[in-house]
């Protein structure tokens, strides 16, 4: 059977957006960076997270940002009182990042810094639940929000977020308890896309699974430090 024309246009835009996904994700391993894609439905809380996230880790290790956002730079002034490098991105009308716009983010970001010195690119993806996950961008790692004034049916509505997802944080706990929501219902209807997916709950309001959403990203951290520093020795 023939594609019909849309379904062979989306697999041939699919198709050069990995191109370029690979392509970006060769300069982060040249540089010896990890970079996550951050993703979630608009207001599941990217930006809390990255500011509590900036907070926490800037001492540990060197960060940049690269933001995207439609239309204005709101989410980007915000990240830049942590004093770190913040590529924003305008999308216009696209619902998504995708790999040409981040490769531009990249070329700016390696004009006006020194890459090699940076251990984490933070990509704040556009607040969408379903485009961001089909277009990857160079990322080691995607990151998935769910708040739970979402509900417990969004990751059967829209798996392929969740199927896709490496973490996925169960965002503003805090409201939780003045919710008719069922947490563990959450969970389950996770595992149910994803069985792997590591999973945790937080607040970045009461700071609730912050350390341990920390420790995952340390620990991605080490694991993608780990075959750069076997290479450099071989």
């Amino acid at each position: 059977m023939h594609q019909t024309f849309d379904a062979a246009l989306e697999i041939n835009l699919l198709h050069a957006n990995q191109e370029g996904a690979d392509h970006n994700r060769a300069h982060f391993d040249e540089w010896g960076i990890t970079c996550l894609n951050v993703m979630s439905s608009p207001g599941a809380g990217k930006t809390a997270l990255l500011e509590r996230t900036l907070a926490a880790l800037s001492d540990e290790c060197k960060i940049a940002v690269i933001e995207g956002d439609m239309t204005t730079e709101l989410d980007a002034d915000r990240l830049r009182q942590y004093n770190v490098p913040v590529i924003a991105i305008n999308t216009g009308r696209s619902c998504h990042l995708d790999s040409k716009m981040v490769a531009g983010g990249i070329h700016r970001f390696s004009h006006d810094y020194h890459p090699p010195e940076f251990d984490l690119v933070l990509v704040e993806n556009v607040g969408n639940l379903v485009c961001p996950a089909e277009f990857e961008v160079g990322e080691h790692a995607k990151v998935a929000l769910l708040s739970v004034t979402e509900g417990e049916d969004k990751p059967l509505k829209y798996p392929f977020m969740f199927q896709e997802a490496d973490c996925l944080l169960i965002t503003k706990m805090d409201l939780a308890p003045h919710l008719e929501v069922n947490i563990n219902q959450i969970v389950e209807n996770v595992r149910q896309m994803n069985a792997h997916v590591t999973i945790i709950p937080i607040s970045a309001k009461t700071g609730e699974g912050l350390e341990d959403w920390f420790n995952w990203v340390r620990s991605t951290l080490k694991t993608q430090a780990e075959p750069q520093r076997l290479s450099a020795i071989v």
